[in-house]
């Protein structure tokens, strides 16, 4: 058996919480391995890079990967300014992932497909702990398997978004009509704006919804002919309308007052109560069906679709490990109930560590 002598901690994802980890692990003399499944660092925030978040600078920079930065020469931002996720790979993660402290332990187009335990299975309960982690890693140049010592997951949910169907389940024809629905916050004024120059569909009710709606509102300034059908399955949507000057993110609670004025301003056409259950094409234009306290209600026919209904974790990686989540956010257990949907906007998570993120698997978080 493979000894925990010496060997790394794994971290999968190499975004802004991996890379944060990967220098902490690194500032306690711990030996760590990043796996990042992209091309690059940070390739999740740089699918929807052109985004402004509503954290300013002096959220999005872990301390101990700025005191190694600057001893470096590196220069924080101005702490007050508000970054898009390109800016923050760009002046943040690129350059970190570049530290002479850093860059010989991350892997980039690296993917972790599966954890386990070398010569253990889930059911195996004898010595487990002492038991180094397997993981399955597929390259550019094929699968191998590396060991670990302990096992922190930050790789996100970006990749694994939640399907337009409100039942959990792909709307019937969704897969069929893959080509003409973008998941998450398409570059509606950038680099896909030719695909949104027309009628388009917004399926959401989160911060993604509100981004994606406003830059078609405002691309429908300069394109004529363009429009946007906003649904939800919702019919209160205080959540996504927050606070506005008195939400504790300044930023957010402005993005949600904005975009509770262009829906009533009549700019946009919202409809709710909506649960999307078909996608169908009528005249080469797509038509959504769903349910309704009214029955059955077409809305459309549209170009394009977007699906901004959030994501969730791909829990097929982690099969053969124990883990205790929450039941319906699939997610940390001792925080589910501080971020749930049902409950808050965006939640108010209280500064935790490894004991709110550890579970059952010894070493795994």
């Amino acid at each position: 058996m493979v000894s925990n002598s010496n060997l790394p901690v794994a971290i999968i994802g190499g975004g802004p919480v991996g890379l944060a980890a990967a220098a902490q692990l690194v500032s306690r003399g711990l030996p760590v391995k990043v796996y990042e499944a992209g091309s690059s660092v940070g390739s999740n925030l740089l699918d929807w890079g052109h985004v402004r978040v509503f954290t300013p600078w002096r959220y999005c920079v872990d301390a101990v990967a700025r005191k190694l930065l600057e001893s470096h020469g590196w220069q924080m931002p101005e702490p007050e300014a508000f970054p898009t996720a390109d800016e923050i790979v760009d002046q943040y993660l690129a350059p970190l992932a570049k530290l002479p402290e850093l860059a010989p332990s991350i892997e980039t187009d690296a993917r972790v497909v599966a954890i386990s335990r070398w010569g253990a299975d889930k059911v195996l309960s004898k010595a487990r702990e002492t038991r180094p982690f397997m993981l399955l890693v597929e390259t550019t140049e094929g699968t191998r398997r590396d060991s670990a010592r302990a096992v922190i997951d930050a790789s996100g949910t970006w990749q694994t978004p939640n399907p337009l169907g409100a039942g959990g389940l792909p709307a019937e024809g969704e897969r069929e009509f893959g080509d003409r629905i973008a998941y998450g916050i398409p570059d509606v004024l950038g680099r896909d704006r030719h695909l949104y120059a027309g009628r388009t569909t917004l399926v959401g009710a989160g911060h993604s919804a509100a981004n994606a709606l406003l830059e078609l509102d405002r691309l429908a300034e300069t394109e004529p002919g363009t429009s946007a059908l906003w649904v939800t399955r919702s019919t209160d949507l205080v959540r996504i309308y927050g606070g506005g000057d008195a939400d504790a993110l300044p930023a957010r609670g402005e993005l949600g007052s904005d975009v509770r004025h262009l829906a009533e301003s009549g700019r946009i056409r919202l409809v709710t109560g909506f649960a999307t259950l078909a996608i169908r094409e009528v005249d080469g234009r797509l038509v959504v069906e769903g349910q309704t306290k009214d029955g059955l209600r077409n809305v459309g026919p549209v170009d394009r679709i977007i699906a901004a209904t959030g994501q969730r974790p791909d829990l097929a990686v982690t099969r053969e490990l124990r883990l205790d989540l929450d039941p319906w956010l699939e997610g940390v257990k001792a925080l589910g109930p501080l971020i749930d949907p049902n409950e808050h906007s965006c939640g108010d998570v209280p500064p935790h560590g490894h004991r709110e993120l550890s579970h059952p698997e010894p070493d795994f978080y």
